[in-house]
């Protein structure tokens, strides 16, 4: 079944998403600063393309960590959260659109606290 989700998740805009977060990683990675907030976004791209079957962890960031995701809140970070949440509320007024929602809920997650987030199988 994550396959099929998958495969409809990437017909219906995975692979917009994924390419728009990996032009945003490479955007921000031509500053020496900004490299660790590229190869976040790097790691949403790469999450983007196949969100079904796979689970967000937070937790475990360090300092250096805390405040990457301080400046990542500031910066941009609840802008993509509230997009995502309110696509995955969207979603989920539907019971076709759960499933998507739900993707969309980790992708929250995911958008508001990047570093020292892990993505399992």
């Amino acid at each position: 079944m994550n396959f099929i989700g998958n495969i409809i998740w990437l017909v219906f805009g995975g692979i917009i998403g994924a390419v728009l977060w990996a032009i945003a990683g490479l955007l921000v990675c031509l500053t020496i600063i900004g490299i660790p907030f590229g190869l976040q976004c790097f790691k949403i791209a790469e999450f983007v393309l196949w969100p079904f079957g796979r689970q967000v962890h937070v937790g475990d960031f360090g300092v250096g960590g805390l405040i990457g995701n301080i400046l990542w809140i500031l910066l941009l970070g609840w802008e993509l959260f509230l997009i995502h949440l309110v696509i995955g509320a969207i979603l989920c007024i539907t019971i076709i659109g759960i499933p998507f929602g739900l993707q969309h809920f980790k992708l929250a997650i995911l958008a508001i606290l990047p570093f020292g987030a892990r993505i399992t199988a």
